[in-house]
């Protein structure tokens, strides 16, 4: 089993996130970017992902919405496709959208997130950086557990690979 994702702060505004994945790279890649596999992994389980669209190309918008299954509260996500380099670079802006959880991520301070993915020997090594506009946003996106919410997503992508392989 893959250890957990390991979290850095490489500069006052940055979070990095390192993952392995027993899978090959065109797989993770695809989970990535692939509504219909997104969906089965990203998030916790007692939310819903009643929107997941996702346009891959350079300027190509994506949008990402959760519900949750018993209070009916939904939040997002959305933004922009900046770099994509298949299967091993993708890039986009990334806008909160608080819905109805609020939050206060700035609406007009979008988070850079790059994904870069290489595999070695049918693991694939994932290094997500996400670069947001000052100190006080990245403090605040990781106050919120973010990084335990992404490595829960993780461990649940995990399992599809697992059944995939089966």
């Amino acid at each position: 089993m893959p250890t957990p994702a390991q979290v850095t702060l490489p500069s006052d505004r940055e979070v990095r996130v390192t993952r392995q994945f027993h899978a090959p790279r065109q797989l993770v890649y695809d989970a990535h970017t692939k509504p219909e596999l997104i969906r089965k992994w990203m998030g916790y389980a007692d939310w819903d992902m009643p929107v997941c669209e996702m346009d891959v190309r350079v300027g190509g918008k994506y949008r990402w919405y959760w519900k949750h299954k018993e209070s009916g509260k939904e939040f997002g996500f959305y933004g922009a496709f900046t770099e994509v380099n298949a299967p091993a670079h993708l890039a986009h802006d990334q806008y909160y959208d608080p819905g109805d959880i609020g939050g206060s991520m700035p609406a007009d301070d979008p988070c850079v997130v790059s994904l870069d993915l290489k595999e070695h020997n049918g693991v694939t090594t994932l290094v997500c950086n996400m670069q947001f506009a000052s100190k006080e946003a990245r403090d605040g996106a990781v106050a919120t557990g973010m990084t335990d919410g992404m490595e829960f997503s993780y461990a649940r992508l995990d399992d599809e690979f697992a059944k995939q392989a089966a």
